[in-house]
């Protein structure tokens, strides 16, 4: 974001707190807002940078705004990118989750914003700390395994559809042909690095969005994961401590499929992160 020749007060308020939706510079059919806490033009330091991935209704100010008194506790800025449905199909809302589409490639329209934020504000954009829930919890899951070297934490929120560690499936159920298609090879060992957070809702065992066979977001196999978000988190936890990553799981009672109601279990696990708690 070049904030340009205006740098007057009244245009001053609006790159402070909650902030509006600006276009992504290098594709304008993508936008994020932020948070920019109170503490960002005094502060000596970067500020750690927090994104969160909107599910498939698009509620991306709302992640952000959910997470504005914590950013200004921790001082940290808080990015929610917006991921338009519609952008490779009329009507189409599942894209953005598996990375890829054709030649468009969300994960690096992802890093190509978190780079125009770091050229507007005084902020780490070199690690940041990841989450998204439902579709976004495909998103943050899967660019977990391309892009280990640009997080310093990651939290899976209750995905519909998960990608194994799995060398004898093709994407986006395992990983066999990623290389091929991204041109990352996914280095396990950069993984294990990483605090990984999986956080669900007890209540969240609905099947009739993420067992729908003949949809455009469906591939025979998926079901073998389990056939609610709770069984398909847990899949995704054994496969992932089975190639040594450790995984801080939780599971939230008397909640559904609520990305709002597991929001605390994710601060919590931020926090940790940026206290030094967990590395």
């Amino acid at each position: 974001m070049t904030r340009g020749p205006d740098t007057s007060q009244a245009t001053a308020f609006y790159f402070r707190g909650r902030t509006p939706i600006f276009a992504a510079r290098t594709d304008q059919r993508f936008s994020y807002c932020l948070h920019v806490p109170s503490g960002h033009e005094n502060s000596d330091r970067p500020l750690p940078l927090v994104v969160l991935v909107h599910g498939t209704g698009r509620t991306g100010p709302q992640y952000r705004d959910g997470f504005s008194e914590w950013a200004e506790e921790h001082n940290a800025l808080v990015l929610a990118p917006l991921f338009p449905g519609g952008i490779t199909a009329p009507g189409e809302l599942h894209s953005y989750k598996f990375l890829m589409a054709g030649d468009l490639r969300y994960d690096r329209i992802l890093l190509d914003i978190v780079a125009e934020v770091g050229e507007a504000f005084n902020v780490d954009t070199g690690r940041f700390l990841l989450h998204g829930f439902s579709g976004g919890g495909q998103f943050t899951q899967r660019f977990f395994y391309l892009h280990p070297d640009r997080l310093r934490a990651v939290s899976i929120g209750a995905p519909g559809r998960v990608t194994m560690l799995d060398d004898t499936r093709n994407w986006w159920l395992g990983t066999r042909d990623l290389e091929e298609r991204s041109g990352i090879r996914v280095d396990v060992g950069a993984l294990r690095e990483i605090p990984v957070h999986m956080v669900v809702g007890a209540l969240d065992t609905e099947t009739w969005e993420i067992n729908n066979v003949g949809d455009p977001n469906w591939l025979d196999g998926a079901q073998e994961a389990g056939r609610t978000r709770v069984e398909r988190l847990d899949s995704l936890r054994r496969n992932f401590e089975d190639h040594g990553i450790s995984v801080e799981f939780e599971i939230v009672p008397d909640v559904g499929h609520r990305g709002s109601l597991v929001r605390p279990a994710v601060k919590r696990f931020f926090s940790g992160v940026l206290n030094g708690a967990r590395r």
